[in-house]
């Protein structure tokens, strides 16, 4: 088959979806283009910081996608490009961007709160307690497999690592101009993206070689200090700026695949059971996340997105049209693997999925007249720059989960002795939060992420399924429309549910205990919400039939 048609074809239905399918979820949920938005009503400088729609659409693709839409299209291609294709757009169309999207129109009409400040308003305080420790225990899973991938690319391409560290001055100093000197976005976003490129040569000039050990301890103390910091100083502009790395990297493979051509050489199914990445169903569906459906989505678009958000209108772009872009990325990513052959694509996994992506888009380009291994290597470097941009916001809403959970025992507490309520305190500070957060995600961080993969992916998957459950509570509450959440919610959580229990299986026979106990926490945690959740949407059905 050829890839061109492929790839003309998903991006066209993406577009296509967009323009009538996030419109009519528009109008369902009662999208005000001119509605007040929480970033102005609760402007605090740090947190609520209203931001121009490029600008947050670049903050929030560049948080959102990182390295998911790469590793799980190309390691799910063992099982062929039909399933993985198929899924990536059924997925994206129906059930990521509708999560995305409803995620956050319902953290716009609550303030900007999170996912968890939604379950408290509409299922009550124990389910948002319960919530939280879930978030936190999926975000822990998240930092620990992204943090493993940027040491990884850092160690194998020490170019990219160079030039991502000078991203961070240079993301500084463009915050600063903008929000503090009042600096034309215009005129700054051409002098960063020059600086931009300056960093890149740099890079390729004077690459820093260090262990991994050493890479993760360093990426620990800088997402303990971006975790902390005003969004206006790191996490906005160096998201912004990151973006458009991001957009040139996909616009490079959308331009060498039509040029190129490939073929793909893999068939549409290759078996059903694969003797590493176990069935199809519901492995396929869990190790390809990001680029279909990602729960860590939810907590970027209630938790950092809606409190920049300038206005309500540019919600539908930044999280209906963000997905997308997600899944085009995917699909970019689903052609780097399967116009290898069998052989050759395994021959360049050995090198991890990045390597085989980075080598694809590096193969389409020369296309065009791009040298393969300058290719290649600025597709590594963008590909870790957004995997930090993830590791910035994944260190954030870890910190703002792990926070809340106890500033609600305090509150829980408030009669309890001083010693208790005092220690309580000490562990909702936000530098203690972040400490502990990122300690336990780094200590992870040395399993290799192929260990990981699978049960951030379950995770990750049961949180997208807790957050379509959410927001559908949201909607029955207020009498709107929640049919389009209910089939992808119930869905999620079969799949998900079955590959917990797999994965416990397959981690006790290996001894991985403390992903055991991940697993099993993970899965009763979820009943436990489905319980409350299913409690609220049953009494409210009774109230509307009486």
């Amino acid at each position: 088959m050829s890839g061109v048609l492929l790839l003309l074809v998903t991006f066209l239905l993406f577009i296509l979806a967009y323009i009538f399918y996030g419109g009519w979820l528009a109008k369902q949920w009662g999208l005000n283009p001119q509605g007040k938005t929480p970033a102005h009503e609760l402007y605090d400088g740090v947190d609520y910081v209203p931001a121009k729609a490029p600008v947050l659409l670049g903050h929030h693709f560049a948080s959102i996608a990182g390295a998911g839409p790469i590793n799980g299209p190309v390691l799910a291609a063992v099982f062929g490009w039909l399933p993985v294709t198929l899924w990536i757009v059924i997925g994206n169309i129906f059930m990521g961007a509708v999560h995305d999207f409803g995620s956050l129109m319902a953290s716009i009409r609550h303030k900007g709160l999170s996912i968890g400040g939604i379950i408290d308003a509409n299922v009550g305080k124990g389910a948002k307690r319960l919530f939280l420790l879930f978030s936190w225990l999926t975000l822990v899973l998240i930092i620990a497999a992204f943090a493993n991938i940027v040491a990884d690319t850092f160690v194998a391409t020490p170019q990219t690592a160079t030039a991502s560290l000078l991203f961070i001055p240079l993301a500084m100093v463009f915050g600063f101009s903008i929000y503090r000197r009042n600096a034309p976005l215009l005129v700054s976003t051409f002098v960063g993206l020059a600086v931009l490129v300056l960093c890149i040569w740099l890079g390729l000039s004077f690459p820093i070689k260090l262990s991994k050990t050493a890479w993760l301890v360093l990426i620990s103390f800088y997402i303990i200090g971006a975790s902390v910091m005003p969004v206006w100083i790191l996490l906005q502009p160096r998201d912004y700026l990151n973006s458009f790395l991001l957009y040139a990297m996909i616009l490079g493979g959308f331009i060498g695949v039509i040029l190129y051509h490939p073929t793909i050489a893999m068939p549409a199914v290759t078996t059903l059971k694969h003797p590493t990445q176990g069935y199809l169903f519901p492995m396929l569906f869990i190790t390809i996340a990001c680029g279909a459906i990602s729960g860590f989505h939810s907590l970027v678009a209630s938790g950092t997105t809606a409190k920049q958000l300038d206005k309500e209108g540019d919600a539908k772009v930044i999280g209906y049209g963000g997905m997308l872009i997600e899944g085009a990325l995917a699909i970019l990513a689903t052609l780097s693997a399967v116009y290898l052959t069998t052989d050759g694509y395994a021959t360049l996994l050995k090198g991890g999925p990045v390597n085989v992506f980075s080598t694809g888009l590096a193969t389409f380009m020369t296309s065009f007249g791009i040298e393969a291994t300058a290719g290649k290597t600025f597709v590594a470097l963008a590909v870790s720059a957004f995997a930090l941009t993830t590791l910035d916001t994944a260190a954030r809403l870890g910190r703002f989960a792990f926070q809340e959970f106890f500033q609600e025992t305090t509150t829980a507490e408030a009669g309890s002795s001083s010693s208790s309520s005092s220690s309580m305190s000490f562990l909702a500070n936000r530098y203690v939060a972040s400490v502990i957060t990122i300690g336990i995600s780094i200590y992870l961080a040395f399993t290799s992420w192929r260990v990981i993969w699978p049960m951030f992916g379950s995770a990750n998957q049961l949180l997208a399924a807790v957050a379509l459950l959410a927001v559908a509570t949201w909607l029955a509450n207020k009498g709107m429309n929640n049919k389009m959440l209910i089939a992808p919610m119930i869905f999620m959580f079969i799949v998900t549910l079955t590959a917990l229990v797999f994965l416990i299986q397959s981690n006790i026979a290996k001894g991985n205990f403390i992903l055991v106990f991940f697993a099993g926490l993970l899965f009763v945690l979820a009943i436990l919400l489905i319980v409350l959740s299913y409690n609220v949407l049953s009494r409210k059905r009774k109230r509307q039939e009486a």
